[in-house]
């Protein structure tokens, strides 16, 4: 009788031992899994206005700030200000990427090319600028799904509001802020984020 006992016990501590055990290795599963689906800004591949392949992982290790732009808007000027904002800090790994988008007011109509032209003659910029894309609605382009959806970027659901609206991407290709088309690239809270 006593060593049914000793049997029954043995079989009860190794079946709670076990559970345990598979417990646990669920719960790791479970949670690296979560961690391992959260996305960031390097599993990003766009085409650059030009039409080349421009992947978001050569970037690893910079500040980015990603924008979508427009030629014929009120903010348009902000290129300016954009373009002295990355030559004064392309050098301390920031770098700026410029989305034209015609979702507000159709006030980006014009081709890549066009585009393109537009931007280095008007306002000298040479920071990389992609082809155009939506930025909103049902055919919003993937990457600015992660940019507006928490589920996607972990930080924060948001909007694009309008033109010139600004994400920035810190050096783990994560978002950490999202700033208003209004808030301009020489803005102070800009200028400490880059050089922080």
């Amino acid at each position: 009788m006593r060593k049914l006992l000793y049997t029954a016990a043995a079989c009860l501590f190794m079946f709670n031992v076990t559970n345990i055990a598979c417990a646990q290795e669920v719960g790791g599963m479970t949670a690296g899994t979560s961690n391992e689906t959260m996305k960031t800004i390097y599993d990003f591949k766009v085409k650059d206005i030009t039409g080349k392949t421009f992947d978001f992982s050569t970037l690893r290790g910079k500040k980015v700030i990603i924008v979508n732009t427009a030629s014929k808007c009120g903010l348009t000027p902000q290129y300016e200000a954009l373009e002295k904002l990355y030559e004064t800090y392309k050098n301390n790994n920031l770098i700026i990427i410029g989305f034209p988008a015609n979702n507000f007011a159709a006030q980006e109509p014009g081709t890549n090319a066009e585009i393109a032209t537009f931007c280095k003659m008007n306002y000298g910029v040479t920071f990389p600028m992609m082809e155009k894309i939506s930025v909103v609605g049902d055919d919003m382009h993937p990457l600015y799904k992660f940019l507006t959806e928490k589920s996607q970027n972990g930080l924060v659901d948001s909007k694009v509001e309008w033109n010139f609206q600004k994400y920035l991407i810190n050096e783990r290709g994560q978002l950490v802020k999202v700033l208003s088309p209004k808030t301009l690239p020489s803005d102070q809270e800009i200028i400490n984020w880059v050089k922080g």
